[in-house]
């Protein structure tokens, strides 16, 4: 009988083993193969005057143009003082950007690796009241920001020199977006540098120990082309092009210098109208507009310690679906309805310096920075490349298609900032100075408005709290 207990005994504790050793087992492959990471990030921002914005607000473009009540002489018959309805300032405090994501990593099959991203935050969720949208109501929404899968392969190894190709499907930065400077800003110096999340299929292949050749096909999603139907998909959907890239990267010690240049060719209309040959009745016709652009760019980056300087520029025409000031218009009007285009220029340039290491004791589990970090960007806009059509006369383009403030010259942006990081905690406070020199009268035929020429000026002051995890 004693032996048959025995028995049991130890036939339970050998199940029992091997349950603990399959959750051990189960809990090792999910540390090998999966992470999860993400914050939870408050912003609490104050502006000086109205700006054209987005996400609640956080994400500033640039300071809205003087909207005055009134005329001087107006102002001296009414008796009522004369004043900028833009220059009203604004505070709020949101927690939009809270993120969580999920890296896939480790597996392999013979020599194929394979990996994966999911990350999604929340976004602002707005709320209708008596008709009107009001964007900083309503309760956030959790959105999908990158997901995609990877494919790797090392193809050739000769001694610390190597070959590899990576294949990335799915939606994440755009390769012309992917260095974003180093400011707390929700915007990350847009709209002085490129910002844009897309799906796409991306290939870089690195080339020996130094060089990695990068392409892409992109599609549109969330940052699209502006047009007659204001900014949407719908134009690379009827181009059936998916927009390119080619880049080159340069790497060495604490060096980074990437250029390349972006192609795009969209449809900003697939119906149109034609003069029948009474010369007066219009019959509905499909066309095949299109607008074809190239932007190129160049970007440079020095890590050093505790220094690091960021720079980044880029020529682009049009650029809107990247979140650059800019778009196109109508150059040409043809009998067979369709028309023809021409995109505006803009040069974009930015600098980001960061410097600041270790203060206070840094032996127990929360070490501590203080970084200080200087933000500077520019903004030029050259006009349109060809001269838009003015079928009245009036020296004023007929239809011109830019979805932001289209009478804007050149604007700048000076962000100093402090940031302190205690462990997995950090506190930033942020000043940023952003000034657009706009004009007045409208644009002329090379979209540009080049009257009444004026500086308008935005000071906007945010404190950002985070907690990594």
């Amino acid at each position: 009988m004693s032996v048959f207990v025995l028995s049991l005994s130890l036939s339970a504790q050998e199940v029992a083993s091997t349950k603990q050793d399959k959750k051990e087992a189960a809990k090792s492959h999910l540390q090998q193969h999966y992470k999860v990471y993400g914050f939870v990030r408050n912003y609490f921002a104050y502006d000086s005057r109205e700006s054209i914005s987005g996400t609640g607000d956080l994400y500033n473009y640039q300071p809205k143009d003087e909207n005055w009540n009134q005329t001087e002489a107006e102002a001296a018959i009414s008796g009522i003082a004369r004043e900028d309805l833009n220059a009203m300032s604004t505070f709020r405090f949101l927690s939009l950007t809270t993120r969580v994501g999920l890296n896939i990593t480790g597996y392999k099959w013979h020599s194929t690796e394979f990996g994966g991203k999911i990350e999604a935050d929340f976004y602002a969720g707005l709320n209708s009241i008596n008709g009107q949208t009001h964007k900083l109501s309503g309760t956030a929404q959790l959105r999908l920001r990158q997901a995609y899968l990877t494919l790797g392969w090392d193809s050739l190894k000769m001694g610390k020199d190597f070959a590899r190709v990576d294949l990335l499907v799915g939606q994440t930065w755009h390769p012309m977006a992917a260095d974003l400077c180093d400011a707390i800003a929700l915007n990350s110096g847009a709209p002085f540098g490129p910002f844009s999340r897309t799906p796409q299929v991306k290939m870089d292949a690195r080339l020996g120990k130094y060089i990695t050749l990068t392409a892409a096909g992109l599609w549109q999603m969330q940052y699209n082309s502006t047009g007659p139907e204001g900014q949407s998909a719908e134009y690379m959907a009827y181009s059936k092009t998916p927009e390119g890239y080619l880049g080159l990267s340069f790497h060495t010690k604490g060096f980074l210098m990437r250029a390349g240049a972006d192609v795009l060719s969209i449809c900003p209309r697939h119906l149109g109208t034609a003069m029948a040959s009474d010369g007066v009745t219009e019959v509905k016709v499909s066309v095949k507009d299109r607008i074809t652009t190239a932007s190129p760019f160049i970007y440079l980056q020095y890590k050093n310690g505790d220094f690091s300087i960021k720079a980044k520029s880029i020529f682009a025409q049009a650029g809107e679906h990247m979140n650059l000031n800019g778009g196109y218009g109508v150059k040409a009007v043809n009998a067979d309805g369709s028309w023809e285009y021409t995109p505006t220029r803009n040069s974009s340039s930015w600098i980001s310096i960061v410097y600041g290491g270790k203060v206070g004791a840094q032996e127990d589990k929360h070490p501590q920075k203080l970084q200080g970090i200087l933000f500077a960007g520019y903004v030029h806009n050259f006009g349109t490349k060809d001269e838009l059509l003015d079928a009245d006369g009036d020296g004023k383009a007929d239809k011109f298609y830019f979805p932001r403030a289209n009478n804007m010259n050149n604007m700048w942006r000076l962000s100093p900032t402090l940031l302190y990081t205690v462990g997995k905690f950090q506190v930033g406070l942020e000043y940023e100075i952003t000034s657009v020199r706009y004009g007045k009268g409208g644009i002329n035929t090379h979209g540009l408005a080049q009257n009444d020429l004026h500086w308008v000026t935005n000071h906007r002051v945010q404190l950002m709290t985070k907690y990594n995890f």
